[in-house]
């Protein structure tokens, strides 16, 4: 018979591997680590099963819990196919172990996950990282708009079409990381396809890469390259360099390794220069998605972030008057 026990603040770190592939990571409040699996869960305490015993976590020592689940196909729950694990983490974005695979197989597995966005100001590129339709995209591509649609692509019988949806918000923004967090509305009767983040995962000067986007309006080309520097500094921030061939249109969209998992998301490159582009790291994205509450977007101040306060001005108009000592004098 299992025995109940109870978890305190003041437990030293914890390391309890399940015997059950199907965990969740539960990350504590002071920094300590439990995975197992979850038995229940009510809206004050977390009941984890770690083998041999059954713990009970106050939520409130819950810092995060990273939901992973084995792919089956009993129990796939939304994973794509080519998934052998994802990991369904509570910032809105997943991981998962992917297997290399052609070009051509992964244009057919994620093109529907990449979206072309259009603006009065512009165009640009995003893809879904939540099946409830939550997208990233550069911080440029809806920098002062409010009026804003993403074109969204389905499959049907080898073909992609493509269809405008209109009813789209802005949820958080980094002026800084040059990134955007959207939220639009699916229709009911289509089913997202969303795209893993390559979490932990090691970007070296050689890799292979693709991009998928929209350069110039050109719905869902591909592109392929090297990454040329895995960690180019430019204005304070390290970004990916790669040969990979990026135009305007381009921005916001992700640059892919070839297990098809999103490195980067692609905002820049010289003009005139052949094979220098550029793309944001993932580990920012996923640094954004953790923090967005404070990018939350503020829909009175198009460009919420940070402002700069003006000095204030002096009260007297006249020439300030320099006091001078006896000895000076």
């Amino acid at each position: 018979m299992k025995t109940w026990i109870t978890i305190v603040a003041a437990v030293s770190t914890v390391w309890c591997i399940a015997a059950s592939s199907h965990a969740e990571d539960i990350s504590l409040a002071g920094g300590q680590r439990i995975q197992g699996k979850i038995i229940k869960e009510t809206a004050d305490k977390v009941f984890v099963d770690i083998g041999f015993e059954i713990l009970t976590i106050p939520r409130a020592q819950i810092r995060e819990i990273a939901r992973m689940k084995q792919k089956t196909e009993a129990n796939r729950e939304g994973a794509a196919d080519y998934v052998a694990d994802e990991v369904i983490t509570d910032h809105l974005y997943r991981t998962g172990n992917l297997e290399p695979a052609s070009l051509e197989t992964h244009a057919k597995r994620l093109g529907e996950g990449v979206v072309y966005v259009k603006t009065p100001g512009g165009m640009g590129s995003g893809f879904i990282i939540h099946k409830d339709g939550y997208l990233i995209t550069n911080f440029h591509v809806v920098e002062n708009e409010t009026q804003i649609t993403v074109n969204i692509f389905r499959e049907a019988n080898g073909v992609f079409k493509n269809e405008k949806l209109e009813d789209v918000r802005i949820v958080a923004v980094s002026p800084f990381m040059d990134l955007a967090l959207l939220k639009l509305s699916p229709p009911k009767d289509f089913e997202l396809t969303v795209v893993y983040l390559a979490e932990d995962k090691k970007v070296s000067e050689g890799d292979t890469v693709f991009a998928i986007g929209n350069p110039l309006g050109l719905e869902r080309t591909i592109s392929e390259g090297i990454v040329s520097k895995a960690n180019r500094i430019s204005n304070g921030l390290l970004y990916i360099q790669t040969t990979t061939q990026l135009n305007s249109g381009n921005s916001g969209g992700p640059l892919f390794n070839s297990r098809g998992e999103v490195i980067g998301v692609t905002n820049m490159s010289y003009l005139f220069a052949e094979g220098l582009n550029f793309a944001i790291p993932v580990r920012y994205v996923i640094e954004f998605l953790e923090n967005r509450d404070a990018y939350a977007y503020d829909q009175d101040n198009p460009n919420s972030g940070y402002q700069y306060l003006e000095a204030p001005q002096r009260l007297n108009p006249e020439p300030p008057v320099f006091l001078t000592s006896e000895k000076d004098s």
